[in-house]
């Protein structure tokens, strides 16, 4: 495996992603910002549920990673931007996370990763964009 993922003694706990990610490997795979909207352009379920939309630009992330031969387990980085952000939102959106979890291979806890709040993205039903970064051997 090219990704070692990891949260050395010392740095917050628990938290529901590592802080370290060690990477060897050649072949660099960055899948621009996913959305909650199928290949048809059409919003995923409900357009104002976080965890829809959390679910499904989740799994357009995995499409992306496959397409270049990568997985969830390459996955060096997260970047997650939403809109309107709360911390209040916390549980809504793990719960979009564990959702898939299995579905799409990602790790428990996640790879390094930010959430990101953000005033707007590029339409007003677009709530999330996830950003990944992986590695290959």
């Amino acid at each position: 495996m090219s990704v070692q993922l990891l949260s050395p003694a010392g740095m917050a706990q628990p938290v529901p992603y590592h802080h370290v990610s060690i990477a060897t490997g050649t072949r660099h795979v960055q899948v621009a910002g996913q959305v909650g909207r199928d290949a048809d352009g059409k919003p995923a379920g409900d357009v104002d549920d976080l965890a829809d939309q959390v679910a499904q630009a989740l799994r357009n992330t995995a499409r992306g990673l496959a397409g270049a031969g990568a997985s969830f387990a390459d996955v060096v980085r997260l970047r997650f931007y939403v809109t309107d952000w709360t911390p209040e939102q916390m549980d809504e959106f793990m719960a979009g996370v564990a959702r898939v979890a299995d579905e799409v291979g990602l790790p428990q806890p996640l790879p390094p990763s930010s959430l990101i709040g953000v005033e707007v993205l590029y339409a007003p039903d677009v709530r999330v964009e996830i950003e990944a970064d992986a590695v290959l051997d």
